[in-house]
């Protein structure tokens, strides 16, 4: 008898994420309810039979005009414990956007290693198996997990949509900072993989002393070519701005951005100054601080459903994708 399909759930926010997953695999969404009490209290639980069944939760963690990213890991700790309380065999979350992932050393005497603390609350909450797009710091990802934790990188995903871009232009692609060197390293090996030609890379100092930036050695030869800024995310753009800067004085003809998770925590100050041609993000989180007109014009949005998708049909029954 063939093993029944994983159920998969969607929490508040993340419904429309998860359908386009679900699509993909050729299935709905499973039935669940979420309470809000008047004392900002709540509960969650599935209205589909989980006892002996694999489940895959969607969820994706960033804060928005309703929920907190405090909030929205609650809720996602509070409705796995239910699942396993009522029988799941088998539990995976799927997090876009993980937070907490920036707080993953210390920096300073005495400071939280959040980044762990999060680790042990899912485990503790019966998660079975984590998947998360683009984590900030894949080493202390990795570290601070006992169960198997997945970081799906999009290098791939920017690339094959960078690569219908650039033309015949010489391109360059810079990290804006020496800790995403290698994240910018392995998306400008896919990109020259794509584009069946050489791709030159680029580094740019960076200092921060709380929300001050300094720095302003560029290592890498931008003069005359197309220039791709690749970063995990944008918050407030400060990062990907201070870098441009730099590439825009050093000669570079044209200039992209790139960052799997889109927050602008600054609204649409980054495309203010018309710097970028464009900005790419994924649909991890959507853009839902920017105006309409902003987001329309000048950022593409790449999906990245088939990714998770094709992850979850390699280690599910499913029977399409």
């Amino acid at each position: 008898m063939p093993a029944e399909p994983p159920l998969l759930f969607a929490l508040q926010g993340s419904e429309h994420y998860a359908t386009g997953v679900a699509q993909r695999l050729g299935c709905q969404l499973a039935r669940h309810e979420e309470r809000d009490y008047e004392d900002g209290e709540h509960k969650c639980r599935p209205l589909e039979p989980v006892n002996g069944r694999e489940v895959v939760v969607f969820h994706s963690l960033y804060g928005d005009s309703r929920q907190s990213a405090n909030d929205k890991l609650c809720r996602l700790l509070f409705f796995n414990a239910a699942l396993k309380d009522a029988g799941a065999r088998h539990v995976q979350a799927v997090t876009p956007y993980l937070c907490y992932g920036r707080k993953d050393r210390r920096s300073q005497p005495q400071d939280p290693t959040i980044t762990r603390y999060l680790a042990t609350l899912l485990e503790a909450c019966g998660v079975d198996r984590l998947i998360a797009l683009e984590v900030h710091n894949p080493s202390a990802f990795d570290n601070a997990f006992r169960i198997p934790a997945w970081n799906l990188q999009c290098a791939e995903l920017f690339a094959r949509h960078f690569a219908r871009l650039v033309g015949d232009a010489e391109v360059v692609v810079v990290s804006p900072d020496s800790g995403g060197a290698k994240r910018a390293n392995l998306f400008r090996q896919t990109l020259e993989q794509q584009l069946g030609r050489s791709v030159s890379a680029a580094l740019m100092e960076k200092h921060r002393d709380h929300a001050t930036l300094t720095g302003t050695l560029l290592v890498g030869e931008v003069l005359g070519k197309t220039a791709i800024i690749f970063d995990d995310l944008i918050s407030t753009g400060e990062t990907l701005k201070h870098a441009g800067l730099a590439c825009q004085k050093a000669g570079a003809v044209r200039l992209f951005a790139a960052a799997t998770h889109g927050l602008f925590t600054a609204g649409s100050h980054l495309f203010d100054s018309a710097l970028f041609d464009l900005i790419a993000v994924s649909d991890s989180v959507p853009p839902f601080r920017l105006p309409a007109e902003c987001a329309s014009q000048h950022l593409h949005i790449l999906d990245s459903t088939a990714l998770v998708a094709a992850v979850l049909a390699e280690n599910g029954a499913f029977d399409h994708i």
